[in-house]
């Protein structure tokens, strides 16, 4: 049983502004020391450079991309769509390699949000939404946490 997890949440400095979201929790720790994480950025598998421009999902959400009805857009209107989908791909093609049965993933990316995106204004403005990454992954069974959520990420894995 493992967990996929965004690389940035355990340092790797993989977001759009060469940083990392780094996250100091025991729960992390535990997984760590038991070798259920498997790291990965949707974003850079997606074939997206370090750093790069940030990008937001012009309307809808990550579902709606996949639907294609929406495109991202980085800060620039350059049109990064088949990045992020060919990294929501990738990350699903690890997950089902590795039979994660949960992700853990960065709460209001465009790739990797679970419950808030940005509104695509790059204004700082939030919406309810989920990232590419995400939605593919909740469609293929594979439930989606934030780094918020680790307590009932691990309520849901004494379930299971």
């Amino acid at each position: 049983m493992k967990i996929l997890i965004s690389a940035c949440l355990l340092g790797s400095p993989v977001r759009y502004n060469a940083t990392d979201l780094l996250l100091e929790h025991p729960l992390i720790k535990k997984w760590q020391a038991e070798n259920i994480l498997v790291p990965l950025c949707p974003e850079v598998a997606g074939g997206l450079p370090v750093p790069r421009s940030p990008a937001e999902i012009n309307s809808g959400d990550g579902l709606s991309v996949l639907q294609g009805q929406s495109k991202l857009l980085d800060k620039s209107g350059n049109d990064v769509t088949e990045a992020f989908v060919n990294g929501a791909s990738h990350a699903l093609k690890i997950a089902q390699q590795h039979n994660c049965v949960a992700a853990i993933l960065t709460e209001r990316s465009p790739s990797c949000g679970s419950q808030q995106i940005y509104d695509g204004s790059f204004s700082g403005v939030r919406k309810s939404g989920m990232g590419v990454t995400t939605a593919l992954l909740k469609q293929n069974s594979i439930k989606v946490f934030n780094q918020h959520q680790l307590v009932q990420l691990d309520v849901f894995l004494k379930k299971i």
